[in-house]
């Protein structure tokens, strides 16, 4: 059976914004292990929008972004989107029922299944889906954003 992993890069103040910040190169690597093992992907449609990144090759890469990439492409990749009509390759879209998909996702695969997009993993979360969180916490203070734990009533401190 598979298990649901949620983890994501955090602000101090509780913010995801794969835009504001990045992974230092020893967390890069740490995630190309993780990408190499990994029994697939499930994706909300923002998150997945912004790793299609690494479906195309680029040429100021150097090995490490070549090695990740290699890793995203061959793993499977499910994507959770209600205006998404297609996906890249190797992903496939999750159906209407999510807590019935998920459910037999889990039931079918073996290893560990990355979740990515907090917004979903409120969703997975809710349906109590998800089996671990990972926090990779970063020195810095967004301020706003998208919380890496979505949903309805969070507030700061």
């Amino acid at each position: 059976m598979a298990r649901l992993v949620f983890g994501m890069n955090q602000s101090l103040d509780g913010y995801v914004d794969h835009m504001a910040f990045a992974p230092s190169a020893v967390l890069f690597r740490h995630f190309i292990e993780e990408a190499e093992g990994q029994a697939g992907s499930l994706y909300g449609r923002r998150i997945y929008e912004i790793m299609r990144y690494w479906d195309d090759e680029h040429p100021e890469w150097g090995d490490d972004e070549r090695a990740f990439a290699a890793a995203w492409r061959k793993q499977p990749k499910w994507v959770v989107s209600r205006s998404l009509k297609s996906v890249g390759p190797n992903a496939t879209l999750v159906g209407e029922d999510l807590e019935r998909s998920i459910r037999e996702l889990k039931a079918t695969r073996d290893g560990e299944i990355e979740v990515a997009g907090p917004k979903l993993a409120h969703s997975l979360t809710t349906l109590g889906l998800i089996d671990e969180y990972r926090i990779y916490l970063h020195p810095v203070v967004l301020g706003r954003g998208t919380p890496y734990f979505a949903g309805r009533g969070r507030r700061c401190a």
